[in-house]
């Protein structure tokens, strides 16, 4: 990001839940075309909700309210890793791309309690 943005693009965390979801959208196109509407979607919905969670509570007047926002960004990340799990039990994920994105998972949700804990 270029020195001096504001806003929700300026944050780290912000830029790394973007990326999650992006690795997420290209590893659930390699889903069957039956869970289009099932765990396909289920795990988008809940990766696009980390960002824009993220963003929204960063818009916020009061801390207060971005820390309320941060916490439905990280229960969003609950629901991505319990996902990820049962996409690769089925055997939509390969091992590797499941750790790549479980990894990805984790870090987000470091920076997320970081910045939590920041603000309180």
């Amino acid at each position: 990001m270029e020195v001096g943005q504001e806003g929700h693009r300026g944050l780290v965390v912000w830029q790394k839940a973007k990326e999650l979801v992006l690795q997420i959208y290209a590893e659930t196109n390699k889903f069957p075309q039956f869970e289009v509407f099932g765990l396909t979607s289920q795990l988008r919905r809940a990766a696009l909700s980390v960002p824009a969670n993220i963003a929204e509570g960063k818009e916020r007047q009061y801390d207060k309210e971005f820390v309320q926002f941060l916490y439905i960004a990280r229960g969003s990340l609950a629901e991505i890793e319990v996902f990820l799990e049962i996409a690769k039990d089925l055997g939509y994920l390969t091992v590797g791309g499941f750790n790549r994105l479980e990894k990805q998972t984790s870090e987000v949700g470091k920076l997320i309690n970081g910045l939590i804990n920041s603000l309180k």
